[in-house]
């Protein structure tokens, strides 16, 4: 089976990204900056682009490189957002890391889940990768709920780890393993066998959005 073929799971779908797809995504990311903004990727070295003719070139190369596969994400065929495996390594590690981003318009939908759930069996069943991993700030409990309902274990918190919306971001760390998963996420989430503890966070790591800092800090 063809790893880049489109996945789909109802309405809901992932495919690889198209150099034509730049145009509608540039209108999404514009019309959509305070909902991305607090989650978006910055550079320490100051502004970057949002030119994403450039940003899918740099994708699409990735990919050829094999370093990546960069997909967007569709309900009912209307692109919604974007989601990036990247990061992968072969050999002994045999892992990657998933990415993503969806317009305010479609959240609560239960795309993103589906669509993580899509990619990451992708990764295990076709790409053979042994572990998948995403990382959220500790603010951004939409993205938290994804890795709850999949069942993604929580592996720790990373300090300074992105730089997000202009500064050093802590992340928590979350993965699954091919052998968690064995009939596949998706199978697992829609089966509900999803471990309800998988994604629990320890007092020790959690964050307190008023403060501004873990709950286990002084």
């Amino acid at each position: 089976m063809d790893p880049t073929a489109p996945r789909s799971h109802g309405p809901i779908s992932i495919r690889l990204v198209r150099s034509r797809d730049a145009r509608g995504l540039q209108a999404e990311l514009m019309g959509n900056r305070a909902w991305l903004r607090p989650w978006e990727a910055t550079s320490p070295d100051g502004p970057v682009s949002l030119d994403m003719r450039v940003g899918v070139r740099r994708l699409l190369q990735q990919y050829r490189d094999g370093g990546g596969v960069p997909f967007v994400m569709e309900y009912h065929g209307q692109l919604t957002g974007q989601l990036n495996v990247w990061g992968i390594s072969r050999g002994s590690l045999s892992s990657a890391t998933i990415g993503y981003w969806v317009s305010e318009r479609y959240a609560g939908l239960g795309i993103t889940p589906t669509c993580v759930a899509l990619a990451t069996d992708l990764c295990f069943q076709e790409l053979r990768l042994h572990r998948m991993e995403v990382c959220i700030r500790p603010e951004n409990r939409a993205s938290l709920r994804v890795v709850e309902k999949l069942g993604f274990r929580y592996e720790g918190l990373r300090r300074r780890y992105i730089h997000i919306d202009g500064q050093w971001r802590d992340h928590y760390a979350f993965a699954l393993v091919r052998e968690e998963v064995p009939d596949g996420i998706l199978q697992r989430w829609l089966s509900g066998r999803v471990p309800a503890d998988a994604a629990v966070i320890p007092p020790a790591d959690r964050f307190d959005p008023e403060r501004g800092v873990e709950e286990g800090s002084t």
